[in-house]
């Protein structure tokens, strides 16, 4: 094989391997930083919903599917948040079961690490009936409530889908809450990213990963 071919053969192959390289790159970005849909969250706080609020502390309500990945991390945040608020707010993790779906569907590893933090209450969600109160479309959405029912707070507790780490959404929320910052007079957003919680059709989703927007 003349040497000139070999020379351009090794050039066209390096290229296509960074060309590779450069695809995969940009679509792992573009689906970490896919925001998933915002809830459209009532202002104050749902006169119908069968939560039990503490009395006295703002009230974060977490509304996930327990089958989706990227909630992981946000779990993860709402543990560090827990911890940060020094027993100064109420939470709980509302999880998406479906109709149709055996007992027990719903406790996945999200409840369970959900469950084990300090000051959150887990609750399983039968169809979407309180997820739905609250206007929520995507899985990780987070809704601080100041104690007397105030929309404070609606988005995502992670900076992109599935990382974990210092992000706006968690610093919002502690520091509201422990009063390093003015309660807003209109709440604060920030997006939120995770699995939808329905399908195109309004029906709740009974797949996980596989709902994740790309």
């Amino acid at each position: 094989m003349p040497r000139i071919f070999r020379w351009f053969l090794a050039a066209f192959i390096g290229s296509a391997w960074v060309a590779a390289l450069v695809i995969g790159a940009t679509e792992l970005w573009r689906y970490d930083s896919a925001e998933g849909v915002p809830a459209s969250a009532p202002l104050a706080w749902p006169a119908d919903t069968h939560i039990v609020r503490q009395h006295g502390l703002p009230e974060l309500v977490v509304l996930i599917h327990p089958k989706c990945p990227c909630t992981r991390a946000t779990i993860g945040e709402l543990g560090r948040l827990m911890t940060d608020c020094q027993g100064k707010l109420a939470a709980t993790v509302l999880v998406l079961h479906p109709a149709n779906m055996p007992a027990g569907w719903e406790k996945t590893d999200l409840w369970t690490s959900a469950a084990a933090i300090p000051g959150v209450s887990v609750i399983a969600d039968d169809q979407g009936t309180e997820i739905r109160r609250f206007g929520a479309a995507t899985s990780g959405q987070a809704l601080l409530y100041s104690a007397d029912g105030r929309l404070l707070f609606s988005g995502g507790i992670t900076e992109s889908r599935g990382h974990s780490g210092d992000n706006a959404g968690r610093s919002a929320i502690t520091s509201i809450v422990l009063g390093s910052a003015a309660r807003p007079k209109t709440p604060l957003h920030t997006p939120v990213y995770g699995c939808s919680l329905f399908d195109g059709s309004g029906a709740c989703r009974n797949n996980g990963s596989q709902s994740c927007p790309r």
